[in-house]
Formats: C-alpha cells, sequence, structure tokens
C-alpha cells in the first residue's frame, strides 16, 4: 500500500520542489541490506532483491508553511542514497543512509528538525537543453560524485504493481529522531517519469554508507522533471 493520499489528519510544515531527478537503483541481497536498518524496520524487497537507490536532484522554493522562499536559501543540489522498507504493520517507505546538501543551512535545519543523516557538500550543477552534468564532493571526506545524463522519452506515470513504483512512488519516510524511530510523509502528484541515458555515474557514496560497492552499472534508471512537494510533520513509527 502506497500513501500517495494526501493526510489532512497531519500538520503541513514544509513546502518543496524536486527538479531533475535521476532515479539510478542497484540490487543487493536482502540480508546484506537488513544489517544497516535500525531496529523496527525492514527490507522492502521486490522479486527477492533489496535496492539501493542513488538520486541527484535540485531543491528549489524551500520555505515553513506561512513564509516565504528565502533567495540564495531556499534552492540547492541535493544528493541521497536511499533504500527501501516497512515498518511492523508493512508501511512502506524510505530509508536514507545519507542526504548530501550544497547549503549548510539547510544541513543543520534537516539534522536538527527531522533528525536526518544530510551532510554538507561541495555541489555543482551544469544543465542545458539536452543533459546535466552533477557534480558533488562531500565535506570532509574524498568522496567525489560525477552524474551525466541525458533525459529521454516520456515514459509517463509509473504503473501501479511495476518495479518503477516500487522504487519511485514512495511518499514516507523513516528516521530514527532523537532516539525514537518515526516517520513523516510527504505529498505530491505522480512522478512524470522519462526514459533516460546515463553517460556517467558514482557509487562512491553508497561505500560511506557502509555498504560494500556493487562494482558494476546501476540496473535501473529514470528521470523525472519534478515535482511540486508537501511534508509533513514527523510522528512516531506505529501511531
Amino acid at each position: 500500500m502506497q500513501l500517495r493520499h494526501r493526510p489532512h489528519e497531519q500538520r503541513l510544515v514544509m513546502f518543496q520542489a524536486w527538479q531533475d531527478l535521476l532515479f539510478l537503483h542497484w540490487k543487493y541481497s536482502v540480508e546484506e541490506i537488513q544489517r544497516t536498518l535500525p531496529s523496527g524496520l525492514w527490507v522492502d524487497s521486490w522479486d527477492g532483491h533489496a535496492w539501493v537507490g542513488v538520486v541527484p536532484f535540485t531543491m528549489s522554493g524551500v520555505r515553513p508553511r506561512g513564509l516565504p522562499a528565502i533567495p540564495g536559501l531556499s534552492s540547492f543540489p541535493e544528493l541521497n542514497v536511499r533504500t527501501y522498507v516497512h515498518d511492523r504493520k508493512g508501511t512502506p517507505g524510505v530509508w536514507f543512509y545519507s542526504l548530501d546538501a550544497s547549503q549548510w543551512a539547510a544541513v543543520k535545519l534537516a539534522r536538527w528538525w527531522f533528525g536526518l543523516p544530510y551532510y554538507h557538500a561541495r555541489m555543482r550543477v551544469l544543465a542545458d537543453p539536452e543533459s546535466i552534468d552533477y557534480e558533488s564532493c562531500r565535506r570532509g571526506t574524498s568522496a567525489a560524485c560525477h552524474f551525466r545524463y541525458r533525459p529521454g522519452a516520456s515514459v509517463a506515470e509509473a504503473e501501479a504493481g511495476s518495479l518503477e513504483f516500487f522504487l519511485i512512488e514512495r511518499y514516507l519516510l523513516y528516521t530514527r529522531n532523537r532516539g525514537r524511530l518515526q516517520q513523516g510523509r510527504v505529498h505530491h502528484r505522480p512522478y512524470p517519469l522519462r526514459s533516460v541515458a546515463v553517460e556517467h555515474w558514482s557509487d562512491a557514496l553508497i561505500a560511506l554508507a557502509g555498504i560494500r560497492l556493487a562494482g558494476r552499472p546501476p540496473e535501473h534508471a529514470l528521470y523525472s522533471k519534478g515535482v511540486q512537494v508537501e511534508v509533513f510533520q514527523l510522528q512516531d513509527s506505529g501511531r
């Protein structure tokens, strides 16, 4: 069950836009990924495998509810490493191993407010009508990442029951915040998806998450121009 409906019973706290998303995914064994998860979460598998995703994109229009976006602070690149999980009730969601961002204030706020593993990184995005060049290096490490990708033809929205739907249509995140397992909901339209030609990719941040490098190109890749997103207040998991 994917939580696509807007959660009217929860408090809306933030607005964001996610743009020019590249979704790269690798298969792993369920046992290997389960060892990396906190108590209370289990691998959400597809066809007997766990999946690890690397997703470079750009955030824009980031603002708390009731406040305007601030020029110079509300737009920045972000790069996340994630896997797919469920809780004891079977509620599907995302577990983030890391989220790198170029905006120092956003990193501090997300760590404090949401308990998410954000890291400050030097990042650069160059886009032209045909391709996107995306570079990132986490500060204090030598983990440099470079992605170059060319969006292709439209493949519409992910169909329920497909691998694309399993990997991309996720509306809940889990986080370990102040010693408690919590979950946070987001709401947006289904991703408008396109095929993508990936000319250069990196899995360096997977190793920093304590997961062995796959040693092969990603098994799945898609692109989305983006969505407008509503972010809701965290709740203790299981409520």
